[in-house]
Parts: structure tokens; sequence; C-alpha cells
């Protein structure tokens, strides 16, 4: 069963922006913290951003903090990550989970490419 579907990755230019978007599964999602992950070709996942399951409280990794906004929408049931101000140190297929994650629920991702 599907719990997520990521979408909104793209190629951009550094200095650019991209809003990458989540739709989760409400049942399984509905009361969790969430966040974004990220992998680039030849290193671990990695987390990037958090949110409560209110969307009250968010956190960042410090590589990402000042530049990238996690949010949700509730009644869409989908999770938000507005990247601005890219660099090509941010290339990478990012992914949407529960935080901590659950292995079964990572989705396809999103492939973000950054041109320098």
């Amino acid at each position: 069963q599907v719990q997520v579907v990521e979408s909104g990755g793209g190629l951009v230019q550094a200095g650019g922006s991209l809003t990458l978007s989540c739709v989760y599964s409400k049942r399984t999602f509905s009361n969790s913290a969430m966040g974004w992950f990220r992998q680039a070709p030849g290193k671990e996942r990695e987390f990037v951003a958090h949110i409560t399951w209110n969307g009250e409280w968010k956190s960042y990794a410090d590589s990402v903090k000042g530049r990238f906004n996690i949010s949700k929408d509730r009644a869409k049931n989908t999770l938000y990550l507005q990247m601005n101000s890219l660099k090509p140190e941010d290339a990478a297929v990012y992914y949407c989970n529960r935080n901590p994650p659950h292995q079964d629920y990572w989705g396809q991702g999103t492939q973000v490419t950054v041109s320098s």
C-alpha cells in the first residue's frame, strides 16, 4: 500500500527555488511528526527537516537552515518543502516519511538537480 507520493523535483540553477510536495496517507500519518530526507549518490540518506503533527514546531539540518521551509496542509494530507537559494550540494533524491522514519513508508522520492 502506497503511503507517500513525493513530487516537485526537477532541474534548477544554483540560487534558484523549488517546492516539493508529499501527499501522505491520512490513516498512517495523521498524528505523526513527519520529515523530509535526502540521499545523494554514494551517500547515506540524511535528515533535512522535521515538523510536528500539528505543524507548530519545525527543525532543520544545519546545512539547510535559513534556506528551506517545511510546512503541511492537514486538510490536503500534504507535506511541503520550500527550498530557496539552492546549492549544488543540495542535489539529491528527496523523500518524506514519519520522523523518526519507518522503513516500510519510504516512497519513490523526487529528484532534485542543481546546476552550478
